[in-house]
């Protein structure tokens, strides 16, 4: 069984009007991402949504003093973006379908993602999602530390910095040995 780990396509990291969005690369992903989250998830495999979730009265998150307040739990730009929100509804009940919240960028940092894992017996991981060179790539540095198969979609990461975004996605395929397709 192999794993796809979504990470953070919300409204607030992808919609136009979301507080901290990477804005059209994001959102040119989208259909991509759809399509990647639709077939693992037929396939029977491990699809984990990590989320980055926020409280909007929590001043003592190291975040809160970078970014604007982003992904406040309850809120609409906590919500996955476009078509994604829906598919999570219909599939959330799947044994194979799993989401957790995070408080850091890595999917790793501070939740249960490498145990749901290894129970699985899962050692290959595929990453997707927003920001290429912040959550996505702190995930894959976690995940390459974990002993983790990486494999990383090039055409279903994106980043509001497009330098940022070349950048780690050479990081991911000559320093972490990921591949990047």
């Amino acid at each position: 069984m192999k794993a796809l780990i979504s990470i953070d396509y919300t409204n607030d990291f992808v919609a136009e009007a979301g507080s901290l969005t990477a804005g059209i690369p994001a959102q040119a992903i989208h259909d991509r991402i759809l399509e990647l989250t639709k077939e693992f998830t037929e396939r029977g495999d491990f699809v984990a949504y990590t989320i980055d979730r926020h409280e909007a009265d929590d001043s003592y998150h190291p975040e809160m003093k970078q970014f604007p307040l982003h992904n406040v739990a309850g809120t609409w730009g906590h919500d996955l973006f476009g078509d994604l929100q829906a598919y999570y509804e219909q599939t959330a009940d799947l044994a194979n379908v799993y989401w957790t919240d995070k408080r850091h960028y890595s999917a790793f940092a501070g939740t249960d993602l490498d145990i749901r894992l290894r129970e699985r017996g899962i050692t290959d991981i595929t990453l997707i999602g927003v920001d290429t060179d912040i959550c996505v790539l702190h995930t894959a540095v976690d995940a390459y530390n974990l002993g983790y198969q990486i494999t990383v979609v090039s055409d279903a990461v994106a980043s509001f910095n497009q330098a940022g975004h070349e950048w780690a996605l050479n990081h991911f395929k000559t320093v972490l040995g990921a591949t990047v397709i």
